[in-house]
């Protein structure tokens, strides 16, 4: 099974998912800045293997059928389960923080499960991508100082709960262009360094 990740498409969600590895680590550790740092490229990795995988020639059926469950386990890690590490550690595992993390990884089952079967619409999603994810997160922490250390816990919940309802809501998104892929890469690697400066400045 591991000749399928021969594959350039299926390279870059792999590293996706040892980003997202990564991130789960630091979060865990308690190096939350540094863990949404990291966990931005996992989100870059995400936008960029659909564009790889487009581009690739002669892409074998049954490659493009791994990627496209390798890219759902992905999504729910970098989308889903940092995030969800994220706000209980923010949350100091509040009630409030424990009850948007079982929200949070409910509703990022239930909205994967659902674009696996039914995918974009007229070049929309429904609902909120999960993607959405790490970047509130990247600039909440950008923000820190400006909520202050007594109102961060209760804000980055109270933030989650209402884009965790945003996820399964009916809501057209549209999917990325190219102007909104470039904007994507731009963020990414600017927010992730400007948070890594600060988790070990």
């Amino acid at each position: 099974m591991l000749r399928y990740l021969n594959d350039p498409a299926n390279m870059i969600t792999s590293c996706g998912v040892v980003f997202s590895a990564l991130a789960i680590q630091l979060a865990i550790d308690g190096r939350l800045e540094i863990a949404v740092a990291v966990a931005l490229w996992a989100m870059l990795a995400d936008q960029l293997d659909g564009v790889v995988a487009k581009r690739t020639s002669n892409r074998a059926v049954e490659t493009a059928q791994m990627g496209k469950a390798l890219d759902g386990f992905a999504d729910l890690l970098y989308g889903a389960v940092v995030p969800a590490i994220v706000v209980a550690k923010v949350g100091d595992h509040s009630p409030l923080s424990l009850l948007v993390v079982s929200a949070m990884l409910l509703a990022g089952a239930i909205r994967l499960s659902y674009f696996a079967n039914f995918g974009l619409s007229g070049g929309y999603f429904r609902g909120v991508p999960l993607s959405y994810d790490i970047p509130l997160l990247a600039v909440l922490f950008l923000m820190r100082s400006f909520f202050g250390s007594e109102n961060f816990p209760v804000i980055v919940p109270l933030c989650f709960a209402a884009l965790t309802v945003s996820h399964v809501a009916s809501i057209r998104v549209p999917a990325p262009n190219k102007a909104m892929y470039f904007v994507i890469i731009l963020f990414s690697v600017s927010v992730s360094g400007a948070l890594a400066l600060r988790a070990v400045a």
